[in-house]
């Protein structure tokens, strides 16, 4: 009864989350959009200059009323955001211009059935404990769109905002895992503690090495859309510690469901014997945890680590750059952070157990 309650309670969470007004607009999005059927491709228009193409692709599309329309597709050279298309292909186009405008390739119908079976696969391998991540992962993601962006865009530190964000995730999933349990308990303020280090440590050290956040995607067009008060540097802090807090807390549950098992085996342990083994967890899984962070920080910018070797930029240049210097801040930051949260966890849960005056069943 108390697996169901928490779910539902999430489930009215997540709804409300859904419900809440989005982030402030400067302009209204143009027209109305549907998804349509590329019938016909004309690309005589395109002209290719090494390898770069640009011009106009001519389509002609079938709406869903059956009707087929004249649509325009802009290719500026730049590959990160043109797209092309060929017959067959379903197009999400912009209605109310003659001719239509071909935005982008639909893609949310196969990302939706991808999600499915991601829920699918997570709630019967899961159980009670999948469905309720899979929540948490919903509810999650609302936050983050429904409610970190849009008070950042009104003027909320975008730093505090993340880590306040990040407190109420990490309460939200660690009371959904554990209940409200001293596992929880332990598990929240241990890794809150490893979150405070980090955003401390993200503050100083992007000072210190001169990372104001200007190598994030579209920053200055973010800025130039009507935001130019907004602190990059303070974004980039944010996103340093919102990126780190999931392995983070999964470590913090880690060491606190390990101390709350060897005080359940043996209610006679005291403060130091279960920090002392608490601190032992921390060690054998810490190593793999930081090796995770690099490998995910680094796999975002493999392309620009090619470039570098490409041309024979020596380690001394690269490693200096803005751009690896960033990312070496995102990295090493996060990585204290999750070392710290070991022997913070293991210090906390210790307490928590060690001072209980009876054995909880179901820590």
């Amino acid at each position: 009864m108390r697996k169901a309650f928490a779910i539902i309670v999430l489930a009215v969470l997540t709804a409300a989350l859904w419900f809440l007004p989005g982030a402030p607009r400067l302009a209204a999005q143009e027209g109305e959009s549907e998804v349509a059927e590329v019938v016909e491709v004309d690309n005589s228009e395109l002209q290719l200059h090494g390898l770069i193409e640009f011009g106009s692709q001519h389509l002609k599309v079938r709406l869903k009323d059956g009707s087929v329309r004249p649509a325009e597709n802009e290719i500026r050279a730049q590959l990160e955001l043109d797209k092309k298309f060929k017959v067959g292909d379903s197009a999400l186009v912009v209605l109310g211009n003659d001719p239509l405008i071909a935005r982008d390739h639909w893609r949310l119908g196969w990302g939706a059935v991808l999600f499915a079976a991601f829920a699918v696969l997570l709630t019967v391998f899961g159980g009670w404990t999948g469905l309720k991540a899979l929540f948490s992962f919903v509810f999650s993601c609302l936050a983050v769109w429904k409610l970190l962006i849009p008070l950042c865009l009104r003027g909320w530190n975008p730093a505090w905002t993340s880590f306040a964000l990040v407190a109420v995730l990490t309460a939200v999933i660690m009371y959904l895992v554990a209940g409200a349990t001293r596992k929880g308990v332990a598990a929240f303020f241990g890794a809150m503690l490893g979150v405070v280090s980090s955003l401390l440590l993200a503050f100083l050290f992007a000072a210190l090495m001169k990372v104001n956040g200007a190598t994030m995607p579209f920053v200055q067009t973010l800025l130039y859309s009507g935001f130019q008060d907004l602190s990059i540097s303070d974004i980039f802090t944010g996103a340093v510690i919102l990126a780190s807090s999931g392995a983070v807390m999964d470590l913090a549950m880690d060491i606190a469901a390990g101390v709350g098992e060897v005080s359940r085996h043996n209610p006679a342990l005291g403060f130091r014997e279960l920090m002392a083994s608490g601190i032992r967890m921390g060690r054998s899984v810490v190593g793999t945890m930081t090796t995770t962070l690099l490998l995910a920080y680094s796999g975002g910018y493999l392309t620009l680590l090619m470039v570098f070797a490409a041309q024979g930029t020596s380690p001394i240049d690269f490693l200096n750059s803005t751009i690896v210097s960033a990312e070496l801040v995102k990295t090493l930051v996060g990585s204290f952070g999750l070392v710290l949260v070991a022997p913070f966890t293991a210090l906390v849960s210790a307490y928590v157990f060690s001072s209980a005056k009876k054995q909880c069943t179901d820590c």
